[in-house]
């Protein structure tokens, strides 16, 4: 049912008969993650939750999912929330420890120097606040009351936010204010100042003011209102458990709240495969022709595949990449796009074209080496739920929705699964289709090179290493919090840590970019080196994986060891912790000459003498 798709999570397949037994004999992570990637209600999200506890207490390896710590404050009962919070966070690759505050003890928690929050290592505080916990005082007709009382009401939030977030050192998740269902004068309420109603409304548009490198909005407003004020809200659960809203909900809340805490770790999705018969348009193209293939306006089958392309034209405008796989004749495949009047997607508007015989999960992979992205940022859209099938059981780090049979719920489901949830938006997020279109494009140039230093000098690379300063900042902090596989520490600084690198005189800062015949490819590294009087520390070195293979780890450790030198540096030393997701850059340090010192801890030392590095010869210019 089209109103369900929220509450039931109809993205996700249905859990099997035997899921109880499953989640009992689970011994790992991975398998605790593959049980979590199906639509579970609040009783089987409980289950997985305690055997994750079990199996933390147990002291078992729970590779690799990553482990994250949050604090959850409410003015209502968060026992059951919290719960779901941790099932569902398995299904983005999180295990999730929650230190809960009792009941109804925002201020108390915030202000009083005997937390529960103290003493713990929070990443996070999801501040859950509904209208009831905020010093509302509905005051029909008087304006000036009632702004004052909006004031009032985001001191006191602020207030809350801020002393959390001292007393913990933890970014806020703060949620919005779901309004209640009665209004008492109708369609005019909302418009009456000073009514609950109209409250709530200024009061969430102040609270969407306080967003920032470290406060992040739960739209718990959006949510109530997907599934309706009147089912969201249930006056009988309250009055006898303080619940803040219906049960039945919790799930698709939680789920909410996780994306958030993944999109903080870099997990959001930036590439969505498009499947075409029967889902960019109606109908078999080789069979059908173009004429054939339904796809415009004026027929509801027709229509609802143009919202299909609309939604994914959308998302290539917030920067998702666009890429094709589909069973068919390349040149068939491609007709529509060139030549049918009702497209809205054109040829230009696609990263990587896969149309051909071999099976779906084949050209993924394909697709994800050309544009040298992981598996895991990738989301499948296909109608067809045998290739579904096909594809989540070769490759499960793909996300693949769950269609229903109309096609005018396509669009619908796939932005309700959530798959590209942004903490933030910046310019170059505006730009990553095309960055990542001309990372397609370089691939193909490679093929028709006789080597990779002609290839190479081909694409007339010009690099810039500058320090990090006030415009690059949100994109600095944006790499850093989302950048995985080239990390070779994986720390994670905010924005405001930052400013602080940006102005400190012991540390040594730069914002690297790469542009080349086929492009702009903006920001694609940071480093971060602590300065001592004769040693330079690598604190942070990320780089953005579309540029692997161009030599400009060379450029920048050339960049690096001059101004070390400069400044008196004999010795540079850089840090390697492994994870999961940064075994590409394991030779990191080898390859560029360093010598491996120490590796206790599976934490590895690597040190460069200064005094005998050889600048090497690079193909590409400095600017």
């Amino acid at each position: 049912m089209a109103n369900n798709i929220h509450e039931n999570l109809s993205w996700l397949p249905q859990p099997a008969i035997d899921f109880p037994q499953s989640v009992a004999a689970a011994t790992t992570g991975f398998e605790l993650k593959e049980l979590a990637k199906f639509a579970l209600d609040d009783n089987q999200l409980r289950k997985l939750s305690k055997r994750l506890s079990y199996l933390q207490s147990e002291k078992v390896s729970l590779s690799p999912l990553t482990p994250v710590s949050i604090g959850l404050i409410s003015n209502a009962t968060t026992k059951l929330t919290a719960s779901a919070l941790v099932g569902s966070a398995l299904r983005f690759g999180i295990s999730l420890t929650i230190e809960q505050a009792e009941y109804n003890q925002v201020a108390q928690e915030a202000f009083s120097a005997e937390s529960s929050f103290t003493g713990h290592a929070l990443s996070v505080v999801l501040v859950a606040i509904d209208y009831r916990g905020f010093p509302l005082l509905p005051t029909p007709g008087d304006h000036l009351a009632a702004d004052v009382n909006i004031k009032d009401c985001l001191s006191y939030i602020k207030s809350v936010i801020e002393s959390l977030r001292t007393k913990t050192g933890a970014q806020i998740i703060l949620q919005n204010i779901a309004p209640p269902v009665e209004v008492l004068s109708g369609s005019y309420e909302g418009r009456l100042p000073g009514t609950l109603s109209w409250l709530i409304a200024r009061l969430n548009i102040e609270l969407d003011s306080l967003v920032s490198d470290n406060t992040f909005i739960l739209d718990v407003a959006g949510i109530a209102a997907n599934v309706g004020l009147g089912n969201w809200h249930d006056p009988t659960l309250w009055n006898i458990g303080k619940l803040p809203f219906a049960q039945c909900y919790t799930p698709i809340y939680a789920d909410y709240a996780c994306r958030i805490l993944a999109a903080r770790l870099g997990k959001s999705r930036r590439c969505l495969i498009l499947d075409l018969d029967n889902t960019l348009w109606g109908g078999v193209i080789g069979d059908d022709g173009l004429e054939g293939i339904l796809i415009g306006n004026g027929d509801p089958t027709a229509e609802a595949h143009l919202a299909v392309q609309s939604t994914a034209l959308a998302l290539r405008d917030r920067g998702v990449v666009l890429a094709i796989s589909s069973k068919n004749e390349d040149a068939t495949a491609r007709l529509p796009f060139k030549e049918h009047p009702d497209m809205l997607l054109r040829e230009n508007h696609i990263s990587v074209f896969q149309a051909n015989w071999s099976d779906k999960a084949s050209n993924i992979k394909a697709i994800a080496e050309m544009l040298s992205l992981g598996l895991e940022s990738m989301v499948f859209l296909d109608d067809n739920p045998a290739e579904r099938m096909q594809v989540r059981k070769e490759l499960p780090e793909v996300a693949i929705p769950e269609l229903p049979n109309d096609p005018a719920l396509f669009a619908r489901t796939l932005i309700a699964a959530g798959y590209f949830e942004a903490i933030a938006f910046s310019e170059e997020d505006r730009k990553r289709a095309s960055f990542y279109q001309g990372n397609a494009e370089r691939a193909q140039i490679l093929m028709h090179s006789s080597d990779m230093e002609t290839y190479l000098k081909s694409l007339g690379m010009e690099i810039t290493f500058t320090n990090f300063d006030a415009t690059g900042r949100a994109r600095i902090a944006q790499l850093i919090s989302k950048s995985n596989q080239f990390n070779l520490t994986s720390k994670r600084y905010s924005e405001v840590d930052v400013g602080r690198f940006q102005e400190a005189t012991d540390h040594f800062t730069r914002q690297i970019r790469l542009k080349d015949v086929l492009g702009d490819n903006g920001m694609i590294g940071v480093i971060i080196c602590k300065k001592y009087e004769m040693v330079w520390e690598i604190d942070t070195w990320l780089m953005s994986c579309r540029v692997l293979g161009r030599r400009v780890e060379e450029a920048t450790l050339l960049d690096v060891a001059k101004h070390a030198k400069e400044s008196g540096a004999t010795k540079l030393i850089g840090i390697y912790s492994p994870t999961i997701r940064n075994i590409i850059v394991k030779s990191h340090y080898h390859k560029l000459g360093f010598i491996k010192t120490s590796g206790e801890h599976d934490v590895e030392t690597w040190e460069l003498d200064l005094t005998q590095y050889l600048p090497p010869e690079l193909p590409m210019v400095f600017i």
